[in-house]
């Protein structure tokens, strides 16, 4: 009995520590993520949504010896609502975007995929107020502070097997640092 806590022990780290291929020209990986801390609004919220995001990501040319550029697209979500004493405010943020990063290889790390690039988005914000007696104010509910933008970001993901890697990104998505799962699907970052 004894012998046998070991060797589960050797084969349980067998499948966790398993290299796979840092992303390259090829590679494609999409990305679940909840997000800490938001850049939208939510100044007097008394109720709100994790923002959620998803990204997708595809390595289309080498950059020299130590890089991949890739494309992709983005979309998040995050929502604040506000119970007064005589109206409920709504506001729905939907950020749709499409992004390029730079993929660092340098590290010769079999495991690390870091990068870092710029999304052009375009924030829907959906507002709507209605008060206690039922009524809405067409006036004063819509689509307010709606518009493109340009953001930055920066991230990593470590891969624990070759295809699932943790995933942590800094930006100005629908929030400041979002974790989450990346998924390899394939190209010659797989195994």
């Amino acid at each position: 009995m004894k012998k046998s806590i070991p060797i589960a022990a050797l084969f349980i780290l067998s499948f966790i520590s398993v290299n796979a291929q840092p992303f390259q020209k090829g590679s494609s990986t999409v990305s679940a993520l909840i997000g800490l801390g938001s850049s939208l609004g939510g100044w007097y919220s008394s109720g709100q949504t994790p923002a959620l995001s998803l990204s997708f990501d595809h390595g289309i040319t080498d950059a020299g010896s130590t890089g991949v550029i890739s494309i992709g697209g983005y979309l998040g979500y995050k929502r604040f609502s506000y119970n007064g004493s005589y109206y409920k405010e709504n506001w729905n943020y939907t950020i749709i975007g499409a992004r390029g990063a730079y993929h660092y290889l340098g590290l010769n790390s079999d495991n690390i995929d870091v990068y870092g690039g710029l999304m052009l988005s375009y924030n829907l914000l959906k507002y709507k107020i209605k008060y206690n007696d039922g009524t809405s104010n067409p006036v004063n509910s819509g689509n307010y502070g709606s518009g493109a933008g340009l953001t930055a970001f920066i991230g990593g993901r470590y891969f624990f097997t070759p295809n699932i890697a943790a995933n942590a990104e800094l930006g100005y998505g629908v929030a400041y640092l979002n974790i989450g799962l990346s998924f390899l699907l394939g190209g010659k970052g797989s195994k």
